[in-house]
């Protein structure tokens, strides 16, 4: 299979899936909402003292980001499986591991990016210094891909089930654990002072494995759903 041949597809999936987002907008302005309305609740409720702000915010920013990526999973693969899209992707003569990776890309930029970008802002509700807010964006721009790509498997393996939402929570959840641990933790070890760099080399390492094992994962499941 050519290699310029599996590039014109995977960016033809991203242009496509982009433009579907554009036309949905309600769908991308949901997840983009939910993570500021989330984030921006816990300094109103826990009350304006810097020190318990400054404590919690690593937690409360990364448990936002990732629900609010954990929200959007479910209309990953479902327009295409409806619209009989999914199936004809497997007639094509490029990799279905390929196409994951597009469709996997667009999601991300959809729903990850935004989160990525509003997040300094957000963090200086909690007082948070300018280096700090840098390692939070550095971990959640190494993260919320991470968290995509295995999103992506629960998406695939619940696709066309009913009540499939709560089953990607069900089967993602205990995967993005260590996401979260390691990224929160990045935040953390930078405002103490310990500095962040093995925190974000364990979020790359697992940004690399999964961009490595998710897409071939994702494309047995789809053929598996599809059968």
């Amino acid at each position: 299979m050519s290699q310029p041949g599996m590039l014109a597809a995977l960016r033809e999936i991203i242009r496509r899936d982009l433009l579907l987002a554009l036309r949905r907008r309600s769908d991308v302005l949901t997840t983009v909402m939910f993570f500021i309305l989330v984030a921006s609740l816990f300094p109103l409720g826990v009350g304006p003292e810097p020190a318990v702000l400054r404590t919690i915010a690593p937690g409360v920013l990364w448990v936002a980001a990732l629900l609010s990526c954990l929200l959007s999973l479910s209309r990953l693969f479902t327009a295409d499986y409806v619209d009989g899209v999914l199936e004809q992707m497997l007639l094509i003569p490029q990799p279905l591991s390929v196409l994951v990776i597009g469709k996997v890309t667009a999601h991300w930029l959809i729903s990850g990016l935004p989160v990525v970008l509003l997040s300094p802002l957000l963090g200086l509700q909690f007082g948070l210094s300018g280096e700090v807010l840098g390692i939070l964006t550095l971990s959640l721009l190494l993260g919320t891909p991470t968290l995509s790509f295995i999103g992506a498997i629960g998406a695939a393996l619940t696709l066309g089930v009913r009540g499939s939402s709560v089953l990607i929570a069900l089967l993602v959840l205990p995967l993005f654990i260590p996401v979260l641990i390691f990224g929160a933790g990045a935040v953390t070890s930078s405002a103490s002072g310990i500095g962040a760099g093995a925190h974000l080399s364990l979020l790359g390492a697992g940004l690399l494995l999964a961009v490595v094992l998710s897409p071939w994962a994702t494309a047995t499941s789809l053929r598996i759903a599809l059968e």
